[in-house]
Protein backbone atom coordinates (compact mmCIF):
# COMPACT_ATOMS: atom_id res chain seq x y z
CA UNK A 1 0.00 0.00 0.00
CA UNK A 2 1.94 3.01 -1.24
CA UNK A 3 -0.44 5.73 -0.11
CA UNK A 4 -2.64 4.91 2.93
CA UNK A 5 -6.01 6.62 3.23
CA UNK A 6 -5.73 9.08 6.12
CA UNK A 7 -9.43 9.90 6.44
CA UNK A 8 -10.18 7.05 8.86
CA UNK A 9 -6.90 6.33 10.60
CA UNK A 10 -6.39 3.87 13.45
CA UNK A 11 -3.54 5.73 15.15
CA UNK A 12 -1.60 8.98 14.99
CA UNK A 13 1.61 8.89 17.00
CA UNK A 14 3.70 11.99 17.57
CA UNK A 15 7.40 11.41 16.92
CA UNK A 16 10.61 13.40 17.11
CA UNK A 17 13.96 12.36 15.66
CA UNK A 18 17.17 14.25 16.28
CA UNK A 19 20.85 13.94 15.68
CA UNK A 20 24.02 15.51 14.40
CA UNK A 21 24.51 16.13 10.67
CA UNK A 22 27.59 14.74 8.98
CA UNK A 23 29.16 15.40 5.60
CA UNK A 24 27.23 12.64 3.82
CA UNK A 25 24.41 14.66 2.25
CA UNK A 26 22.37 11.54 1.48
CA UNK A 27 22.00 10.38 5.08
CA UNK A 28 18.39 9.30 5.75
CA UNK A 29 17.17 11.25 8.80
CA UNK A 30 13.54 10.05 8.75
CA UNK A 31 12.63 7.13 6.52
CA UNK A 32 9.27 5.48 5.83
CA UNK A 33 9.88 1.79 5.10
CA UNK A 34 8.64 0.54 1.74
CA UNK A 35 6.16 -1.87 3.35
CA UNK A 36 5.11 0.12 6.44
CA UNK A 37 1.42 0.78 5.56
CA UNK A 38 1.99 4.16 7.22
CA UNK A 39 2.34 7.75 6.17
CA UNK A 40 4.49 10.33 7.97
CA UNK A 41 3.39 13.94 8.23
CA UNK A 42 6.51 16.09 8.64
CA UNK A 43 5.63 19.06 10.85
CA UNK A 44 8.95 20.82 11.38
CA UNK A 45 12.67 20.59 10.72
CA UNK A 46 15.08 22.79 12.65
CA UNK A 47 18.83 22.91 12.47
CA UNK A 48 21.04 24.46 15.17
CA UNK A 49 24.65 25.45 14.67
CA UNK A 50 26.31 24.66 17.99
CA UNK A 51 29.72 25.93 16.91
CA UNK A 52 31.00 29.44 16.47
CA UNK A 53 31.77 28.76 12.81
CA UNK A 54 29.37 29.21 9.88
CA UNK A 55 28.40 25.94 8.18
CA UNK A 56 26.15 25.10 5.24
CA UNK A 57 23.38 22.49 5.31
CA UNK A 58 21.22 20.54 2.90
CA UNK A 59 17.87 18.85 3.50
CA UNK A 60 15.91 17.00 0.84
CA UNK A 61 12.74 15.03 0.26
CA UNK A 62 13.82 11.73 -1.31
CA UNK A 63 11.12 9.86 -3.25
CA UNK A 64 13.14 6.67 -3.63
CA UNK A 65 14.71 7.89 -6.88
CA UNK A 66 15.30 11.66 -6.67
CA UNK A 67 16.25 14.24 -4.09
CA UNK A 68 14.02 17.31 -4.14
CA UNK A 69 15.72 19.90 -1.99
CA UNK A 70 14.03 21.67 0.90
CA UNK A 71 17.26 23.55 1.66
CA UNK A 72 20.38 23.53 -0.53
CA UNK A 73 23.73 24.82 0.73
CA UNK A 74 22.02 27.20 3.16
CA UNK A 75 24.46 28.98 5.45
CA UNK A 76 23.77 28.55 9.16
CA UNK A 77 25.80 31.17 11.03
CA UNK A 78 27.60 30.08 14.18
CA UNK A 79 25.47 29.77 17.31
CA UNK A 80 22.14 30.23 15.48
CA UNK A 81 19.10 28.17 14.52
CA UNK A 82 17.70 27.71 11.01
CA UNK A 83 14.11 26.65 10.38
CA UNK A 84 13.81 24.45 7.30
CA UNK A 85 10.06 23.77 7.61
CA UNK A 86 7.35 24.49 10.15
CA UNK A 87 3.65 23.73 10.70
CA UNK A 88 2.75 26.07 7.82
CA UNK A 89 4.67 23.97 5.29
CA UNK A 90 4.05 20.36 6.31
CA UNK A 91 4.48 17.52 3.84
CA UNK A 92 3.98 13.76 3.78
CA UNK A 93 6.33 10.82 3.40
CA UNK A 94 4.67 7.90 1.67
CA UNK A 95 6.13 4.39 1.77
CA UNK A 96 9.70 4.42 0.45
CA UNK A 97 10.17 8.18 0.94
CA UNK A 98 12.63 9.82 3.31
CA UNK A 99 14.04 13.10 4.53
CA UNK A 100 17.77 13.23 3.91
CA UNK A 101 20.36 15.75 4.97
CA UNK A 102 23.94 16.68 5.66
CA UNK A 103 26.31 19.52 6.41
CA UNK A 104 29.56 20.90 5.03
CA UNK A 105 31.36 19.98 8.27
CA UNK A 106 30.90 17.19 10.79
CA UNK A 107 29.74 17.78 14.37
CA UNK A 108 28.59 21.40 13.98
CA UNK A 109 24.89 21.12 13.20
CA UNK A 110 22.16 19.37 15.20
CA UNK A 111 18.76 18.70 13.64
CA UNK A 112 15.34 18.05 15.16
CA UNK A 113 12.49 16.67 13.02
CA UNK A 114 8.97 16.57 14.44
CA UNK A 115 6.42 14.41 12.67
CA UNK A 116 3.30 12.27 12.99
CA UNK A 117 3.23 8.58 12.16
CA UNK A 118 -0.23 7.85 10.75
CA UNK A 119 -1.55 4.32 10.29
Amino acid sequence: MANPNIVSVATINGKTDSGELNTTYTTALVSNAASSSKIYKINSITCANKSGTDTTMRFSFFDGSNDRFLAYNINVPGNTVAFVTDKNSTFYLEEGDSVRGGAAANSRLDYVISYEEIS
